[in-house]
């Protein structure tokens, strides 16, 4: 019986060891989107949007906000580059989709205040990418007739590579 106990001793630290050398390595391990799977995002949701009628400009930013991809409709409006750009950045940064965001820092609630800043775009069709619950790129869409329209086209590119990133 004592050896059972030291032998399940012995295989629970050995697990561990791992675990607590991660923890003292000097660097973090992240994983972004190849920049073909954040083009096939980026290209599904333009598509999505046009299918249902609607020029549209979608960022692709890595898991820090840097871009990836940007792809615009050919009549898409000269606002779309900066509104998709900061939809995506607005998304990783605060780590939450931008619809949701706008409604949170609606005037008179408790986070109006992120209102101010310069890059923050609080306005629908900025969605979060993530895999196995990490954040690996974010995603915006802007030139539909409503935020909640960019954001439906955001979703259908991350739905395209879903397959792609579930692991």
């Amino acid at each position: 019986m004592k050896s059972f106990k030291f032998m399940a001793l012995l295989a629970i630290s050995a697990l561990a060891s791992p675990a607590l050398a991660e923890d003292e390595d000097a660097f973090v391990t992240f994983q972004v989107l190849k920049p073909e799977v954040a083009r096939t995002a980026a290209v599904a949701a333009m598509e999505s949007c046009r299918e249902a009628g609607y020029q549209v400009g979608v960022m692709v930013v890595d898991r820090f906000g840097l871009p990836q991809v940007y792809v615009r409709d050919r009549y898409a409006g000269l606002h779309v580059f900066e509104t998709a750009q900061r939809k995506a950045w607005t998304a990783v940064s605060f780590r939450t989709d931008t619809l949701s965001l706008g409604e949170l820092t609606a005037p008179g609630e408790m986070m109006s205040g992120i209102r101010q800043l310069s890059e923050p775009l609080a306005l629908g069709g900025g969605l979060v990418i993530e895999a196995s619950g990490s954040i690996v790129a974010g995603i915006g869409v802007s030139g539909a007739p409503g935020p909640d329209l960019d954001a439906e086209c955001a979703q259908a590119g991350i739905d395209a590579i879903m397959d792609e990133i579930a692991f």
